[in-house]
């Protein structure tokens, strides 16, 4: 077992065998684990989470966080990963790690969840982009095999038919629980023949999808399947994200109702931010991260946390910038902040002093936080 220091967090890691490989579609590719007995109870998961994985390229160490596929009845680690660049990290770690070697392998994380209720009647539906569609799944099949009430929609965006990843596996999942699961596939580089179909998943398209698609609704004369909606499951890029997330909200689906997974750095907002704050010029700022201790002044409270210390370049770690990845999770020890709407903490975490560096505004002179959290 090895601990590394992990965007602020200790994360766990452990050497696991490469049970299986395989090329999905010319960039993408899948990664099964074997999970020896002795660490069955680290690996356990919940649908929706990710591990880190770390390798070797380019001649450096390298920590890549991938979604896994597998649901946690299948007892394995599965993961769907995209090889963006021919010259990046992900495609060394396709060219030189085959079945029987070992990659170190960080335990099961992730706030991409939901709570299983097996005893209700609920209407879930998705939308996914290109490789987003991976903890999507590991969803579906674990709702499918544990909700027998729940009913799914999935809606699944890629440029061409050629890209769609899994589509034997959801084609399979929607033949077997034909009742409950219904699939619509859009491709927005490829014509298709019902137009409908053809074109990016956004607010535009999901206008179309609740008046075309989730209209009517069997076991209601009286609403629609829209209506009956409970949990809006979104992954992809940010910008697809912001535009459903919001027609979702603004279609009425409360935003606690509303999760979303990023596959991207992404710096902009999710949803607007509607409140204004006093100016407080001059705010002195300390704070710990990696157990070092960090003192400086910020001119002012215009900017949220996070991006004014990574103007001044300090090694605070991020990913989103948006509340959704949690990797800049920090406790407020001293002063007041005020913590924007986020994706990530509880709030639980929220009465025990947690905040996330990027959505707080200061709202004292002076305020001290912890990034080291383990």
């Amino acid at each position: 077992m090895e601990q590394q220091i992990y965007k602020g967090k200790l994360i766990q890691f452990h050497p696991l065998k490469i049970a299986k490989k395989e090329q999905l579609t010319k960039n993408t590719f899948s990664l099964e684990f074997d999970i020896p007995g002795n660490l069955q109870e680290n690996f356990k998961f919940e649908a929706g989470q990710f591990v880190s994985i770390k390798f070797s390229a380019h001649g450096q160490d390298v920590i890549n966080d991938y979604s896994m596929t597998s649901a946690p009845y299948e007892k394995k680690i599965c993961l769907g990963i995209k090889v963006n660049s021919s010259e990046g990290a992900t495609a060394e770690l396709f060219r030189n790690y085959n079945v029987g070697d070992e990659l170190m392998v960080g335990e099961p994380s992730g706030r991409f969840t939901l709570v299983s209720k097996p005893s209700e009647f609920r209407t879930i539906v998705a939308f996914a982009a290109g490789i987003g569609i991976t903890p999507v799944l590991s969803h579906f099949k674990n709702i499918l095999h544990t909700e027998p009430r729940t009913r799914l929609f999935l809606f699944f965006g890629n440029k061409s038919s050629d890209e769609l990843i899994y589509r034997e596996q959801l084609d399979t999942l929607a033949k077997r629980y034909g009742d409950r699961l219904q699939i619509f596939y859009f491709f927005s580089k490829e014509k298709t023949a019902d137009q409908f179909f053809y074109g990016r998943l956004d607010e535009k398209k999901l206008n179309l999808i609740i008046n075309q698609i989730l209209h009517l609704d069997d076991t209601d004369e009286e609403s629609t399947i829209w209506d009956a909606v409970d949990e809006v499951l979104i992954c992809g890029k940010g910008e697809m994200i912001k535009s459903l997330a919001n027609a979702c909200y603004h279609h009425g689906i409360p935003k606690k109702n509303i999760h979303f997974e990023l596959f991207e750095e992404y710096n902009d907002d999710i949803y607007p931010i509607e409140k204004e704050f006093p100016l407080i010029e001059n705010v002195e700022v300390g704070f710990k991260i990696f157990g070092k201790e960090y003192e400086t002044f910020l001119p002012d409270n215009k900017e949220r946390i996070l991006q004014q210390l990574l103007i001044q370049k300090f090694p605070v770690p991020y990913s989103c910038k948006s509340g959704i990845c949690g990797s800049c999770e920090c406790y407020l020890e001293e002063g007041e902040v005020e913590l924007l709407e986020n994706e990530y903490l509880t709030e639980k975490e929220e009465a025990q002093g947690k905040i996330l560096a990027c959505m707080s505004i200061i709202k004292s002179k002076k305020i001290k936080l912890n990034f080291d959290l383990s």
